[in-house]
């Protein structure tokens, strides 16, 4: 049977997409490597993180079309385990779970009700969807007995986000408006470094972050502005903060993604980081699978870019993987759907076209 000529586009759409996580990915590494270059920087660090987004991606493509609902079973439970096992430790000598892991245990949570909630919409079978979104409502319980308010609250709203999407008629308002409200909170979070907000706002801010990390902010934007093209260098806040050499037993790092970026890689470093969550969208977008899988991914991605901007959630392998497994499955094409490869009939294997004679 002769393919359709919705298929060979949806393959091009696709293949778009995947080339332009091949250079955004790239171009990332090679700003590390270019702003470590002649210092004594440590970009192992970051060319980590890619890897492990990388894997991830590769890994949830995979999983995503051949088992599109178990692999994201198997995805959130695996992510619940390592938020209740992991003691996020990072690597130094303090010893002990890590300062500020509160980020990285709710986007663990988050990525394994987004994951939940992915296989709930990949499936057909009513009873089967019902009890895939109780186990994400479950996720969020089991944050509740780990202690992470903010993990309970971030897999409810993937949960809410993942029922309202089943009412979007286009994907494109839905992941814009994400892309929106990240780069509001990102901007907000530097005009509250700057002091550039209301004086009320400030304190409530400070009240909320704790004025520890608000002087992690303030240092973090004062290398950004000393540094605006190449950054300080890749992991270097730690040596350069006063904050830090002042704070006994600290991770070295300003819990803010997006101010991380600016104090290390400078601008670039930044745009570099927005290219890489707008890549993640883009693709979502581009996505052969259902809406209803498309939009819950992305929700949960945006949970954790928010975590991310107030968070060190992004400084741990284990989410940048998760976070690279999501995207992947959502953007896997299943096998025998539309635009996925043909499934084979009952008994016999698939053709290859052209491999034998008609």
């Amino acid at each position: 049977m002769a393919p359709s000529v919705a298929e060979p586009a949806a393959r091009e759409r696709g293949s778009t997409a995947d080339v332009t996580g091949v250079v955004v990915l790239g171009c990332c590494a090679a700003w590390a490597l270019i702003t470590a270059a002649g210092r004594e920087s440590r970009p192992e660090g970051m060319l980590l993180a890619l890897l492990a987004v990388a894997a991830g991606y590769a890994c949830g493509r995979i999983g995503g079309a051949l088992l599109p609902v178990a692999a994201p079973v198997g995805a959130a439970l695996a992510g619940v385990a390592l938020a209740a096992g992991t003691p996020y430790d990072l690597p130094g000598p303090a010893v002990g779970p890590a300062p500020g892991h509160t980020g990285a245990t709710a986007a663990q949570l988050a990525l394994a009700a987004g994951a939940a909630c992915c296989a709930a919409w990949a499936t057909r079978r009513p009873g089967l969807r019902l009890s895939l979104r109780l186990m994400a409502l479950a996720v969020a319980g089991s944050a509740l007995v780990l202690g992470s308010v903010a993990g309970c609250v971030a897999a409810l709203v993937v949960l809410i986000c993942s029922l309202a999407a089943g009412a979007a008629r286009h994907r494109l308002p839905a992941l814009a408006g994400a892309a929106v409200l990240v780069a509001c909170a990102a901007g907000g979070s530097w005009a509250l470094a700057e002091g550039r907000l209301p004086d009320g706002l400030v304190t409530r801010a400070e009240a909320r972050l704790t004025e520890h990390r608000m002087l992690l902010w303030r240092d973090a934007v004062g290398l950004a502005e000393d540094h605006p093209v190449l950054g300080a260098g890749p992991d270097r806040f730690g040596d350069l903060s006063t904050t830090v050499q002042q704070t006994a037993n600290s991770d070295g790092k300003p819990h803010s993604a997006v101010l991380k970026q600016a104090a290390e890689q400078g601008v670039p470093g930044v745009l570099l980081l927005g290219a890489a969550y707008g890549w993640v969208l883009h693709s979502l977008w581009r996505s052969e699978r259902s809406t209803g899988v498309a939009l819950t991914a992305g929700a949960a991605l945006t949970v954790l870019a928010l975590l991310s901007v107030a968070s060190n959630a992004l400084s741990f392998v284990q989410v940048t993987a998760a976070a690279g497994l999501l995207a992947g499955l959502a953007a896997a094409r299943p096998l025998g759907e539309a635009g996925g490869a043909a499934a084979p009939a009952t008994g016999s294997w698939p053709r290859v076209q052209g491999a034998f004679p008609p």
